[in-house]
């Protein structure tokens, strides 16, 4: 005879007590392989659950506590837990950033709980997931533009928070050429379809493109 595998323990954190309550019943419902060990509407709660860690959390992206979501998925992480995160959200942007903070998935919360039955499965055995309208959005999004060996050093250092003064010095040029640099860049992300103006923005896209490493 063979083995039974074990149910998948779940976890969801979710502020939004309604919801919460709902997708808890829902899945009890509807998937006898996955076992709800906690539903709580905070991160602090997750973790002090005495039955935490557990095999897969569906997370709340938009969780009011000033954590940073990398931090959150670092710690799930090293405990062993594979994480897919749910948010109101569908913006490309926002999804690619998840994504790139180590989530396996992404689900919007008005998906069927169908779908995110199958998302946990996929979760639990470590399988990233997407749904096919996230994926399409994605690959329709405009792709990062192509910046020179320099342009890059020069988008590093200044989202890293340099001033454009420091940015000049390190890399041996005058502050207008680093000036003339930063309008490049601002304008090739222009054109494929992305605002850079701020230095927040500028940051954040550094971050998604690969070229600064996050360090929260």
């Amino acid at each position: 005879m063979a083995d039974i595998a074990p149910p998948i323990r779940l976890a969801i954190v979710d502020d939004h007590r309604m919801l919460l309550g709902a997708l808890s019943e829902w899945i009890r419902n509807a998937a006898p392989d996955i076992e709800l060990i906690a539903a709580v509407p905070s991160w602090s709660e997750l973790l002090a659950h005495p039955d935490f860690p557990v095999d897969v959390v569906l997370l709340d992206l938009d969780l009011r506590d000033n954590i940073p979501i990398s931090l959150k998925l670092s710690m799930l992480k090293s405990a062993g837990v594979q994480t897919m995160l749910m948010s109101t959200y569908s913006e490309p942007a926002v999804v690619r950033e998840a994504l790139s903070s180590g989530a396996l998935g992404y689900l919007v919360k008005s998906e069927p709980v169908e779908t995110i039955i199958e998302a946990i499965r996929a979760a639990r055995i470590g399988e990233s997931y997407l749904t096919p309208e996230l994926e399409l959005a994605l690959a329709e999004e405009g792709t990062a533009p192509k910046l020179s060996a320099q342009e890059r050093r020069v988008m590093a250092l200044y989202g890293a928070g340099q001033p454009v003064k420091a940015v000049a010095f390190q890399l041996g040029i005058s502050e207008e050429t680093a000036k003339s640099y930063l309008k490049r860049i601002r304008e090739k992300y222009r054109a494929s379809g992305y605002d850079v103006g701020t230095k927040v923005a500028l940051r954040k896209r550094a971050i998604l493109d690969g070229i600064l490493l996050q360090s929260d």
